[in-house]
């Protein structure tokens, strides 16, 4: 045993994706116990445990799907747990500890730098303390106006207990979490309260652009010449997806009765926007998604395949990726020998890793999913839907969820858990 442990302790002080995959194990595993006991039910009771393991999961790994309904199940206590667990996890491991050690005057080491470096993204080793500061300080400061916001709606409407309910959906909507505690049907009751609508959709992109790019625009406030290549694909892209998005959802629901037809046309554009924006991996649902058309679920697979932007709260293969990937292939048929975006060439190293990431993740969601057509009796679209969604750390659902069985629900936590820490990170904590 003992020398398990110095094995163990000597891979974690040179490996840093292990010591990020250990962090977010440790932290379901702490959140699955305090879900698990009585106080944090409603009814005083043991909740289910593989239940309790999957809302852990699915709240550290950002997803918001869901086995239970949290809002009967979990009290006050319960609901608590859950949001500090989707604040965890939207920081990230080695924030919240970074934070913590700050808080209580201890020394940044090298060794957690390195963590960091890992965790953000980043190439460089220096300022990363300083932007641990800021990830803190505009996180809190996002979430905390988003809170302001979304009380003019649900103070009112709930009372004192809005108070609660703005900070929890501010938080699951930045953190592109997607869980809500209003009920069983999401934001349908609010599909045609444009207001609530906007700040959240504002609040989920916002956590999907991630923390380099606020910095840039911080620095170099709308002087698009200025910013990172990263900064540019990352805003290129996403505005690109949203409105692409926006189009295809208002044009394939318009008439379907489902979903948009009985809306007016201002409520339709606004949900075929918010449809865009949560398919990013957010996971609200403002239109039933049990009703919405084929076609419609293959765009939204699409979108949530693609998922945020890195170094932000987001899942799915990112937005660089995809646009690497793009370009990539542009670059071919016009036969160039190097790849230059934005007056900048493109290493081989970074085409070589979006490749790497597309291709892991395309053979592990097409496994997973022959694997589910075996055990499920459910159509292979919404089997396809719910895994698509729970690698790229979505939260949306065809209502499948809560009737799977023991062993899916299995396969879907290991399934969020290497979307959130990445699957490449995973295997470099083997090496």
């Amino acid at each position: 045993m003992r020398q398990f442990i110095r094995q163990l302790k000597d891979k974690l002080e040179t490996n840093p994706p292990a010591v990020l995959t250990l962090g977010f194990f440790l932290i379901i595993t702490i959140g699955s116990i305090l879900l698990f006991l009585p106080f944090s039910s409603k009814n005083l009771n043991f909740t289910n445990f593989l239940d309790c393991v999957f809302i852990s999961t699915s709240s550290v790994c950002v997803t918001g799907l869901s086995t239970i309904n949290i809002t009967n199940e979990f009290n006050f206590f319960g609901k608590t747990v859950i949001m500090l667990l989707i604040q965890m996890g939207g920081l990230g491991f080695m924030t919240m500890a970074t934070m913590v050690a700050m808080i209580l005057g201890e020394k940044i080491t090298l060794k957690d730098r390195l963590v960091i470096r890992e965790q953000m993204g980043s190439t460089k080793l220096s300022g990363m303390v300083k932007l641990i500061r800021y990830v803190i300080f505009s996180t809190f400061l996002i979430e905390g106006l988003g809170a302001i916001l979304l009380s003019f709606t649900f103070v009112p409407k709930f009372g004192l207990k809005g108070i609660f309910y703005s900070i929890f959906h501010s938080i699951s909507a930045f953190c592109n979490a997607g869980f809500d505690i209003l009920g069983e049907n999401s934001l349908e009751g609010f599909n045609t309260n444009p207001y609530l609508l906007f700040v959240i959709s504002f609040l989920i992109i916002l956590g999907g652009l991630g923390f380099h790019v606020y910095i840039d625009i911080n620095n170099f406030k709308f002087n698009f010449r200025k910013y990172s290549l990263h900064t540019k694909i990352v805003l290129v892209m996403t505005l690109g997806l949203l409105i692409f998005g926006t189009i295809a959802f208002f044009i394939l629901e318009y008439s379907n009765v489902k979903t948009l037809k009985n809306f007016n046309l201002f409520d339709k554009i606004i949900n075929s926007f918010f449809q865009s924006v949560t398919t990013r991996t957010a996971g609200f649902a403002s239109i039933n998604q049990t009703g919405v058309t084929e076609s419609s679920t293959i765009l939204s697979i699409f979108l949530m395949f693609i998922g945020g932007s890195p170094a932000s709260t987001a899942g799915g293969i990112k937005t660089t990726t995809i646009f690497l990937l793009i370009v990539t292939t542009i670059s071919f048929i016009q036969n160039n020998n190097e790849i230059e975006v934005f007056k900048r060439r493109i290493s081989f190293s970074l085409v070589k890793r979006a490749i790497g990431i597309f291709v892991i993740s395309i053979l592990l969601v097409n496994a997973v999913v022959f694997v589910l057509t075996l055990i499920e009796d459910y159509r292979f679209i919404d089997l396809l839907f719910e895994t698509v969604s729970a690698f790229a750390t979505v939260g949306l659902s065809k209502d499948l969820t809560p009737h799977l069985k023991d062993i899916t629900k299995m396969i879907i936590i290991i399934l969020m858990f290497i979307g959130r820490v990445g699957p490449l990170t995973i295997i470099f904590s083997f090496y």
